[in-house]
């Protein structure tokens, strides 16, 4: 393949950018870049992919735009060349629902990853599951050295308590009537969990199962576990100028079609991949409403009430 050509492209940092929280996110985990990394795609995708690598996040990679930025190309040709970069793993359209200082809402955003994924991968972000880092080639083969007797076994260490954990445990130094047995530790933990995920610390969670206890606790697992209920913290509000994600839509590249992950392989649902759509009950996309009305379905629709 040809290698781009961008002496009649602007400078990326000349490059218009979206409304803010909208526009070109960075995928994590990307290799370095280098001079081969779209030499896969067809001259016309590789030009393009090679132009929006450069760009800083919140740029704006709508095909508009980079129309406008890259006159060798129309408003067309950028949009099935983004539609092929999504199909080729480089590019996905996420609607997020976040919440900020200025209350919750919706946005667009476009994700792109020099490094070419599948979609195993870009469900798996997503969904918000981290992704390790890409691995090293694996290194030339050792001869194995001679065989040594295996040592004696070790126990297993018990596994790592967790901070939830330990502030359940500790209620009992607190005040003597919460204490839990190992089991009630285990069985309270995620909800303990959750009050720190909240931001609330293991000293605060403590007065908040300790405080104002009756003269007698017949049950301090089942009392603990009302009250980490109950008093669970709200929460908590965003920095200024930051932002929390509730959840995340694939959108279709070409439509904008939300959808799960796995509905919209290679980024495109099944009408844009040239699939028929699966007609639901009730559901009258992708009906000919007027041939229906003028068949049998007609006949089949109830009678006016004057």
């Amino acid at each position: 393949m040809a290698s781009a050509d961008f002496s009649v492209a602007p400078r990326p940092s000349a490059h218009p950018l979206a409304n803010p929280g909208y526009g070109k996110r960075s995928a994590p985990a990307q290799s370095p870049r280098r001079a081969d990394d779209f030499a896969h795609l067809p001259k016309r995708e590789a030009a393009i992919a090679a132009y929006i690598d450069r760009l800083p996040d919140g740029a704006a990679i709508d095909a508009k735009t980079l129309a406008k930025c890259l006159p060798d190309y129309g408003q067309m040709a950028c949009g099935t060349a983004l539609r092929k970069l999504s199909e080729a793993g480089h590019l996905r359209r996420v609607r997020e629902h976040v919440i900020t200082e200025d209350g919750a809402r919706w946005v667009t955003r476009t994700f792109f990853s020099r490094t070419a994924r599948d979609d195993a991968w870009w469900e798996a972000f997503v969904r918000g599951e981290a992704e390790p880092e890409p691995s090293a080639a694996a290194p030339a083969a050792i001869p194995a050295p001679a065989a040594i007797p295996a040592p004696a076994a070790i126990p297993a260490s018990a596994p790592a308590r967790t901070p939830a954990y330990n502030a359940l445990a500790s209620l009992g130094r607190a005040d003597p009537r919460m204490t839990l047995s190992a089991a009630d530790c285990a069985r309270l933990e995620p909800l303990a969990a959750a009050w720190l995920a909240r931001d609330a610390d293991a000293p605060y969670l403590v007065q908040a199962l300790t405080a104002g206890l009756p003269q007698q606790v017949h049950s301090p697992a089942a009392l603990a576990r009302t009250r980490l209920k109950t008093k669970l913290p709200p929460e908590p509000s965003p920095e200024p100028g930051s932002e929390i994600t509730i959840s995340r839509l694939v959108e279709c590249t070409d439509c904008g079609r939300p959808g799960p992950p796995a509905a919209l392989p290679g980024g495109l649902c099944r009408p844009c991949r040239g699939e028929a759509t699966l007609a639901l009950p009730g559901d009258l996309d992708g009906v000919d409403v007027s041939a229906w009305a003028g068949g049998g379905g007609a006949r089949a629709a109830p009678p006016k009430n004057d």
